[in-house]
C-alpha cells in the first residue's frame, strides 16, 4: 500500500501559491480524471437531498458513536474532522468514511462540546467547517494509535476536550457548554475573508496549507468537485489556527519557489511514511500513515485513493 500513496501523489502537481494573512494555500492539481463526477455524494449534498440522516445511536446515546442512515442510491462521503451539530452534543468524525448506498452504519466520532448532554434536535446537521487543523492532526494520531493497539477507532476524548478548552481560552471564545463551535463563531469574519480569497483553481483536487511558511498539512481528493465543495470547511479549519498563533511566530514572506520546495519536501516525506492497513468503516480500506513528523490517513476504494490527508506534527 505505500506504493498506492506514492502513486497517488506522483500524479499531482503543485499550483502557484495563494496567500492571505499568514495562510498560504498551494493547490494540488490532479490528472484529467479529477474533473469526472464522483461516484458518491458529499455529506452536505446527501443531507440537502434528504437521502441521509445522522442521529444518536439510541435514545440514551453514546459519546463515541453515531448512526448514519443512507437511503440514497449513491454512497455518502463523510470527511475526517467534519463537525456535526445538534442532538445531544456536537461531534467531529474520527476518520473519512464512505457510507454504502441503502445502508446503516455506526461511525466513530469525538465530542467537541464537553458541557452538554441533552437533545437540541433529533438529528444532526453538518457544520460549514472541520475541526481546527491542529486538533485534526492530534486526533488523527490518536485514532491511528487506537487502531494499531486495540482495533478501535477512538480518540483520546479527555485530550480533545482539554485542547478545545485551552484554545477557547486563548482565543476569547469560551462558552457555557465548552463548544468548539464558539471558536469559529467568534472569529467567523476572519474565516470568511480567508474563504473568499483562498478559492479553488481549475483541476484542483487538493490543498496544502502553510502557516507563516511552515507546513500545516494537506487534503487530497479523487475529484475536483469534492475539493470545491469541501475547501471552505478546510480553509476555516486552518484560519482558526492562524488566529490562535497571532503574530507570535510571524516570519518574513517566503518566495513562491521556497514555499513550493517546502511543500514538495512534505509530500515526499508523506510518500515515505509507514502505512498500516485495515478494513474501513463502511466501504473500502483505511490506510493510516505514521512517521516521526507526520500523521496521515487515506481511504482507498476499488483500487484508488478517494481521500488522502497528512499533517505535520
Amino acid at each position: 500500500m505505500p506504493n498506492l500513496i506514492a502513486q497517488t501523489l506522483s500524479s499531482v502537481t503543485l499550483g502557484p501559491p495563494v496567500t492571505w494573512d499568514a495562510i498560504t494555500m498551494l493547490p494540488l492539481i490532479g490528472s484529467g480524471t479529477v474533473e469526472q463526477e464522483p461516484f458518491y455524494l458529499t455529506l452536505d449534498e446527501a443531507l440537502a437531498l434528504g437521502v441521509a440522516e445522522i442521529t444518536e445511536i439510541s435514545a440514551q446515546g453514546s459519546v463515541p458513536e453515531l448512526l448514519v442512515v443512507n437511503n440514497g442510491e449513491k454512497p455518502v462521503f463523510i470527511l475526517d474532522g467534519e463537525e456535526l451539530v445538534g442532538a445531544k452534543q456536537n461531534r467531529v468524525v474520527n476518520l473519512t468514511i464512505l457510507v454504502p448506498a441503502q445502508a446503516k452504519v455506526t461511525i466513530p466520532v469525538s465530542c467537541v462540546e464537553a458541557g452538554r448532554w441533552r437533545a437540541r434536535s433529533r438529528a444532526f446537521s453538518s457544520a460549514p467547517r472541520t475541526q481546527y487543523a491542529a486538533g485534526r492532526a492530534m486526533r488523527m494520531s490518536q485514532v491511528t494509535a487506537s487502531m494499531q493497539f486495540s482495533g478501535l477507532r477512538h480518540s483520546d476524548q479527555a485530550a480533545v476536550w482539554a485542547d478545545i478548552a485551552e484554545k477557547s481560552a486563548r482565543m476569547g471564545a469560551e462558552s457555557p457548554s465548552g463548544a468548539m463551535e464558539e471558536i469559529f463563531l467568534r472569529h467567523g469574519e476572519f474565516a470568511d475573508r480567508c474563504v473568499e480569497t483562498l478559492r479553488a483553481s481549475p483541476q484542483q483536487a487538493g490543498a496544502l496549507f502553510l502557516l507563516d511558511g511552515r507546513v500545516v498539512g494537506f487534503d487530497l481528493f479523487d475529484r475536483a468537485s469534492t475539493l470545491r465543495r469541501l475547501l471552505p470547511k478546510l480553509v476555516r479549519s486552518v484560519a482558526m489556527d492562524a488566529v490562535d498563533k497571532g503574530d507570535a511566530s510571524r516570519l518574513g514572506r517566503l518566495s513562491s519557489d521556497l514555499l513550493i520546495k517546502v511543500a514538495e519536501h512534505f509530500l515526499e516525506s508523506t510518500c515515505a511514511a509507514d502505512v498500516h492497513e485495515d478494513e474501513a468503516v463502511g466501504m473500502g480500506r483505511d490506510l493510516r500513515l505514521s512517521a516521526p513528523t507526520i500523521s496521515g490517513a487515506a481511504l482507498e476504494a476499488s483500487g484508488s485513493v478517494v481521500h488522502l490527508s497528512a499533517f505535520h506534527v
